[in-house]
Order: C-alpha cells, then sequence, then structure tokens
C-alpha cells in the first residue's frame, strides 16, 4: 500500500507518519513510498489508539514534571490560614494557578481560581505536592498523620512511659485471606457480615494471647481501598503480609509491602492456604528472596509463619511471632497512660440516629467520657459515649485501644488527630465548615469538556453519598483510576449521610448527573424530587457494583475502535450499466477474495479515484456471498465513480469494534 493512501486512511499527512511510525516500532525509512499490505493492516488497526495513548502519557508526564519543577522551586515549608483562596494557594506555594488546581481535581474537587478552601483540604493538597505545612498561630507541625507522630513525640518526652499492647496492622493482596486470618484469631465471623465477603471499612479489634493484649487493624485488601490502607500502615507498630501459598506476590502484595516498609514497622509474613492441594511454600519464599527478603530459614531476617487461616493451623505460631517482634521493639510500643489521650481517627460518619460518630485509635493517654476532643483549635465534641470494639459501654481507653465515640458536634476525617482538653475551656466551633465539605453543600456545577484537552473529552457527571468517610474517599480514588483520553467520570459533588432534597438539587444543575448512594437511603422528599426532575438515584451495597456500572458507562461514550482487513484485489473486464449512484460490471478476482458489502478503493494508473460498496455478486444466474481468485464474476456496486474498463479494485472491510475498560 502507497504511504501516502496510508496517511489518508489514518487523515494524517505523510510526513507526520513517516515520523510517528518508528516511534510505534515500525521502521519503514525514511524515504519510503509503499508499506506491505500485511503491516499496512496493522498499522491502521492500531495506530489511532496508540498515538492516542502516547499523547495522553506524554502529557501527564509532562503535567507531573511541571509539578515538580514547580514543588522544586518553591519553599518546602508553608503556614496556611484557615480558609484561602485557589489563587493564594497558589501564590503562597510559589506554583502556577494551573497545577493547583490540576492536583485538586486529583483529589475529587473541581474549583475556581476564587473558591474558598479550608485549611484541612489546602492542606491535604500542600502535602501531596511535598510540601510541610502548619496552621498560622499554631506552634506543632502539619495536622494529619505527621502531626500524630510530632504530637506522640512531645507528649512522650521526659514523660514517664510504660509499655503498651502493639497494634498490629494485616495487609496483603485480595482474597489471599486477611479477614479470614483475622477470623481464626477472634473467633469471629466478620467475613460473613461484609458484602460480597470482603472487609469494606477499617476495623480494629484486641485479642488476648499468653495474658498479652494485641491490637489488630484489618483494612481493606481490594485496591480501591489504597487509602484506607495506608492511614492503617501509619497507626500501626507491626505489619503482617498475607500471601497465599497457592498464588504467591501479586501487584497488591507489593504495594502493601512498600506501605510497610515507607512506615518503618517491622514486619511478619503470614505465608497462607497452605491446607490447598496446589500451596507451594517454597515458591513463596523464592519469590521473597528474589525481593531481597531472605526467609530466617535460609539465613535472612524475614520471619515467614506457614499458616491456614481456615483450619487455624499455626495461628498461635504467628501471635507468638508478632509478640516477639513487639518485644524486640519494646522501646518504640510505649506510652504515657496518665496523659490526656491523643489518637488518630480510623473511621468517621455521619450515623442516622447517633450522628456523628468517629472510630479513633488511642495512641497516648486515656480517654474519658466527657472529655473534650479537640483537631488543632477545633472543637469536635464531647466523648458523651465510648464504645469499645465488642459494642460494650465502657467509661474510659487506655494507650492501643480502639475505641468508637458518640456524641460528637461535628464529624472528623480519617486521618485527623484528636486530643482531649479541659471540656470547660472554650474553644472555636466550626461546625457546618467540614460537614459542608464532606457533604458537598457548595453548588458546583461541571464544565462538560475538559479546557487542557481543547474541549475533545467527554465528561460523566456524579454525585456521591457513603455513610462512612473512608468508603467515600476510596470510592473517589478508584473513579479517578477510571478515567480515559476521550473520557472520564467527574465527582461534582460528594458526601456522607442519606440523599437528600439538597443532593437532588446539585444533580439536577448539572445535565445528565447521576446519583450514586453507596450503602445509604434516600428520603421520600428527595425520591419524590428525583422523580419529578429526571434525576437517578443509583443505590450500591458493594463498591465494585458502582465501579462495573461506571465502568461500562465509560466504555459506552468510548469512541467504536474500526478493525481494517484487506480481502484483495479485482481489475474491472466490461461494464454493463453505468446509472448516477448505481453500477453493473464483470470483473476477475486477481488477487484474495471479493465479498458483498465489502468496501472498494477504484485507482486508475495508480491514481485512486474514489470509493463504493458492492452489493452484489452474480456467477453465471447464480448470485453469490463472495468470490475468490482467479475466478471472474458481476458485480452490482454502489456510490463509486464512473469506472472504466481495466480500473483497479481494492477491496477490504471496516468493522466497528466497541471498546470496554478492564
Amino acid at each position: 500500500m502507497n504511504l501516502s493512501e496510508l496517511a489518508r486512511r489514518l487523515k494524517v499527512s505523510p510526513n507526520e507518519l513517516r515520523e510517528n511510525l518508528p516511534k510505534l516500532g515500525y521502521d519503514i525509512g525514511r524515504k519510503a513510498i509503499k508499506v506491505d499490505d500485511r503491516v499496512a493492516t496493522q498499522i491502521l488497526r492500531t495506530y489511532t489508539a496508540t498515538m492516542r495513548e502516547t499523547e495522553h502519557r506524554q502529557k501527564e508526564e509532562k503535567k507531573q514534571a511541571e509539578i515538580k519543577e514547580a514543588v522544586a522551586a518553591a519553599s518546602t515549608g508553608v503556614e496556611l490560614p484557615s480558609e484561602i483562596t485557589v489563587r493564594e494557594l497558589a501564590a503562597t506555594l510559589g506554583i502556577g494557578v494551573t497545577v493547583l488546581m490540576t492536583e485538586l481535581l486529583k483529589n475529587g474537587i473541581l474549583s475556581s481560581v476564587n473558591e474558598r478552601l479550608d485549611f484541612s483540604t489546602a492542606a491535604v493538597v500542600a502535602e501531596d505536592l511535598g510540601f510541610t505545612v502548619k496552621e498560622k498561630g499554631e506552634s506543632g507541625s502539619g495536622e494529619g498523620t505527621v502531626g500524630a507522630s510530632e504530637k506522640l513525640k512531645v507528649a512522650l518526652k521526659g514523660a514517664p512511659t510504660e509499655p503498651r499492647p502493639p497494634v498490629v496492622v494485616v495487609m496483603g493482596h485480595v482474597d489471599h485471606g486477611k479477614t479470614t486470618l483475622l477470623d481464626a484469631v477472634r473467633k469471629t465471623d466478620v467475613a460473613a457480615k461484609e458484602s460480597g465477603g470482603i472487609t469494606q471499612h477499617i476495623g480494629a479489634y484486641q485479642v488476648h494471647h499468653e495474658g498479652k493484649v494485641v491490637t489488630f487493624i484489618d483494612t481493606p485488601g481490594h485496591e480501591a481501598f489504597r487509602t484506607m490502607r495506608s492511614r492503617g500502615a501509619k497507626v500501626a507498630d507491626i505489619g503482617i503480609l498475607v500471601v497465599a501459598a497457592d498464588d504467591g506476590l501479586k501487584p497488591q502484595t507489593h504495594e502493601a509491602l512498600k506501605m510497610i516498609q515507607g512506615a518503618g514497622l517491622p514486619f511478619v509474613v503470614a505465608i497462607n492456604k497452605i491446607d490447598r492441594p496446589e500451596a507451594n511454600i517454597e515458591r513463596v519464599k523464592q519469590e521473597l528472596a528474589a525481593i531481597n527478603l531472605l526467609p530466617e530459614d535460609w539465613g535472612g531476617k524475614t520471619i515467614c509463619v506457614p499458616i491456614s487461616a481456615k483450619s487455624g493451623e499455626n495461628i498461635d505460631k504467628l501471635l507468638e511471632m508478632v509478640l516477639l517482634v513487639a518485644e524486640l521493639n519494646a522501646e518504640k510500643i510505649i506510652a504515657n497512660p496518665n496523659a490526656p489521650a491523643l489518637g488518630s481517627v480510623i473511621e468517621a460518619r455521619v450515623d442516622p440516629g447517633e450522628g456523628p460518630v468517629a472510630t479513633i485509635l488511642v495512641q497516648n493517654g486515656t480517654l474519658h467520657v466527657d472529655d473534650a476532643l479537640v483537631h488543632g483549635d477545633m472543637l469536635i465534641g464531647k466523648a458523651r459515649v465510648l464504645k469499645n470494639y465488642l459494642g460494650e459501654t465502657v467509661a474510659e481507653a487506655i494507650p492501643s485501644t480502639p475505641i468508637r465515640i458518640l456524641g460528637l458536634k461535628d464529624a472528623p476525617e480519617v486521618g485527623d488527630v484528636l486530643e482531649a482538653r479541659d471540656p470547660k475551656k472554650e474553644y472555636k466551633v466550626q461546625k457546618g465548615k467540614r460537614l459542608r465539605r464532606q457533604s458537598g453543600a457548595t453548588n458546583v456545577v461541571s464544565v462538560l469538556r475538559d479546557e487542557s484537552k481543547g474541549g475533545e473529552q467527554k465528561v460523566i457527571p456524579l454525585l456521591v453519598k457513603a455513610d462512612v468517610l473512608g468508603s467515600l474517599e476510596a470510592i473517589v480514588e478508584s473513579i479517578e483510576k477510571i478515567a480515559q483520553p476521550e473520557v472520564r467520570v467527574q465527582v461534582i459533588s460528594k458526601g456522607l449521610g442519606n440523599i437528600t432534597e439538597g443532593d437532588i438539587e446539585r444533580a439536577s444543575a448539572t445535565l445528565g448527573t447521576t446519583i450514586a448512594a453507596f450503602r445509604v437511603q434516600t428520603t421520600r422528599e428527595a425520591t419524590e424530587s428525583a422523580d419529578q426532575l429526571g434525576i437517578v438515584v443509583k443505590r450500591y451495597e458493594v463498591i465494585y457494583d458502582l465501579l462495573a456500572d461506571l465502568k461500562a458507562k465509560v466504555s459506552e461514550e468510548l469512541t467504536p475502535e474500526v478493525v481494517h482487513t484487506d480481502l484483495g484485489t479485482a481489475t474491472v473486464l466490461k461494464i454493463f450499466r453505468q446509472e448516477p449512484k448505481r453500477q453493473v460490471i464483470g470483473m476477475r478476482v486477481t488477487n484474495g477474495l471479493v465479498r458483498v458489502d465489502a468496501i472498494i478503493t477504484v485507482r486508475r494508473g495508480g491514481e485512486q479515484i474514489g470509493t463504493g460498496t458492492i452489493k452484489k455478486l452474480q456467477s453465471g444466474k447464480e448470485e453469490i456471498r463472495e468470490a475468490a481468485s482467479p475466478s471472474e464474476c458481476g458485480c452490482e456496486i454502489f456510490g463509486a465513480p464512473k469506472l472504466n474498463e481495466g480500473d483497479t479494485l481494492e477491496l477490504y472491510t471496516e468493522v466497528e469494534h466497541r471498546r470496554v475498560i478492564n
């Protein structure tokens, strides 16, 4: 096939095609005029999609490079006020407004340059960009997990301390048996209560072994909950990396290991499912050794315990190893139980009956009923009721205790550091501002195109409500991964709690918005309003179902892939009839075959003069579907230019295939 014809079909110039083909692995030469037909077919099949992916990747790399350059050129330590506009934040950080808005979009925040952000939102974005943040007027470091470690250091410095129970985080690939392992440890069946048998929220539990207490944090294992899993690692002392003996190390295993090592946690590898016939413990150890984790019995330092969470085999040995690691790190696993309580939020939600509810892990001090809880200088509320992991009401919570707090004025966020203070002292009460940000109460109208892509990217607007903050954040993060160069899902609003009339109004402000309700209900008023305005509200119990629906929706908007298949060539022998849109000819198939509904390219003297479609074939008096070389047949053609005897016909088919996101 001529290079110029190939370029025409791809709708690019010949020079541009010559430059791009070597990048895609087709080295045809700078002066090539023709391309082998088989190679041309492959190019036609893959060129558009591959170039689109390459351009998207190059744009993303350019954006990331710009962000890195901007951050590197700016100061890494900043002080931020309680409220700041996007424009002011960009100026404070010393980066471009577009760079900052890109980072905000990654966090699910659609904003204008004059949009006001509260400190928590601004701090999260700034920390993601590599800045160290503190609030103006505060002497401590920034909020969040970094603040927790700093405040713990200050609280423990020079204070009388004593050992506390170790906090253990269980991590690994999805379905490798993390929840089943915890079931075996604490003799309860959490997996059966969770939709789909996969843990959906962070849960914290305590077990007793050999007279000692161990606190376990059960983090969701699916990739969608990477954020929650990461936060689980940051409040733990020891990690258990679960690897299935019949499956080995998987992508999420490496991700979990990276988080454990990044948090500086000592860890034990639990090689699970050894009861299965296809289990291969030695293969798992080989894979560990390949990433510089040499097992102890191979002369290394990595503790590996083969277990069967299903049968309970070696669970006691695993707990013994956990306690052994705790003893080896005893100087770090300490607390001052007589100090005011300090803890990190590991789950938060707004309960329809109980109001704002938070689960925290007490990291230092003792939390008492009626203690005032503050985040920075903001009063979250009083601990009116304390419930332990068994649901029992208790009067206090000592270090390493997971505790559920009821009676709060405001719902904190996962990762917030809460401190117990004097309940008689007055604090800033900013109730509503944080809840507005969580519920998406600001009336945001999404722009249904992406300016950075010249208006070509389609946007599917979505409003998301969930029962707990951890799940909401995980859903938003998973949605970002569905984005394609041509189309993406844009979360125009997100929040906690049931679907209200306000949510329906926000959805109606943006054409085509669907509401995803994850484990929440729709109020009667909202249902009536949705029916009147034609707003679709879909309810989900399992996050994978929600993501599957979104992937299907995105797939529907993707441009179909056109598969071009060359059939053969033919020569016009005789012209029987010619009408403005229809011609009947006799032809000889010189190569390949000719088929009804095939597309023809007409060439005369080597030049292309037009195209048409074959509607009927006839051999003798019999109508046929196709004819192969070297046969002769009659042919009815529509749409082609006026044919002459001796013209060459190139025959091919083009079939559209729907593209589907895996």
